[in-house]
């Protein structure tokens, strides 16, 4: 089994417990993405947690003085983690947070989306994207903006896989590619 395909599977176990159990689905989310946050930002404790040639009963005994540490945290968060640690899988909880977002997103109907211009805009022209970009999707849309002058002018907005290019700089290249084939 690929560490995507389990990452999924744990995510969506974790996701149906919490939705079953106490309908805490975001709470659940953001403990988890704190405890994957915790292992990002400290080499030293991914290391230990993630390395094969220690002991799995080191990890749990780690990850039992985390949870000990963190306070009251969801169950099924806890549950998980030290799952993760006697199957000596914790090297995927960043997919598994990753697709547990995915699938909160979907529950919540919304969507990530983003865009890039050459210039900032300002807030009302990105609530104006944004809400273009809700009518489009039939959802919610978390946007991230980014500035990029190489695009020259125009947009591209990305929602999934999907690209909606309306920068200068692609469209010079249209041009260009027409240009050049007219020639021919």
């Amino acid at each position: 089994m690929t560490s995507h395909g389990a990452a999924m599977r744990y995510a969506r176990a974790l996701f149906d417990t919490s939705l079953s159990e106490h309908r805490e689905v975001a709470a659940t989310f953001d403990e988890l993405r704190q405890f994957s946050s915790l292992l990002a930002a400290n080499a030293s404790l991914q290391r230990v947690l993630t390395n094969p040639a220690i002991p799995v009963q080191r990890k749990r005994a780690v990850v039992d003085a985390l949870l000990a540490r963190a306070g009251t945290l969801q169950p099924a968060v806890s549950k998980i983690l030290l799952l993760l640690a006697d199957r000596d899988r914790l090297a995927i909880l960043t997919e598994i947070t990753h697709a547990f977002e995915t699938l909160l997103m979907d529950h919540q109907k919304m969507i990530r989306a983003e865009l890039v211009t050459a210039l900032a805009l300002s807030d009302d022209r990105v609530q104006a994207i944004r809400a273009g970009l809700k009518v489009a999707t039939g959802r919610e849309v978390q946007l991230d903006t980014r500035v990029e002058p190489a695009i020259l002018g125009g947009a591209v907005a990305r929602i999934g896989g999907t690209v909606y290019d309306g920068s200068i700089a692609r469209q010079l290249e249209r041009m260009k590619e027409t240009l050049t084939s007219a020639t021919d």
